[in-house]
């Protein structure tokens, strides 16, 4: 779909690397982070006359702080307690949500 528009197009892909700490391969922990809503799935059409957004993410369905702790990257949060780091994981969740929630009204679903 990018290659075929007629101007610019830009690809943004969650790319997990060893510096995360990721004790999988990588296709299994993107898809990890599509499955608990930590990334979404959506295309930006500019060309199409309506619907110009389409989500291809569905509900999570797989525990939002299972996948942050499947990465040191966040598992790291730890250090600072518990409580905090749980605090940080809700307010991430909540925001990723809001971002689902926006993708859906752009996309008529």
């Amino acid at each position: 779909e990018a290659q075929e528009y007629n101007g610019p197009a830009i690809i943004i892909a969650y790319s997990p690397c060893v510096n995360h700490g990721i004790k999988q391969d990588s296709i299994t922990q993107a898809k990890q982070a599509v499955d608990s809503g930590y990334w979404h799935l959506f295309r930006y059409n500019p060309a199409l006359e309506t619907n110009k957004v389409s989500l291809d993410s569905k509900e999570p369905k797989l525990d939002y702080k299972t996948h942050l702790l499947s990465e040191k990257r966040f598992a790291n949060l730890l250090e600072l307690g518990e409580k905090e780091a749980d605090t940080l994981f809700e307010k991430s969740k909540q925001n990723n949500l809001n971002m689902l929630n926006i993708l859906k009204e752009l996309s008529n679903k």
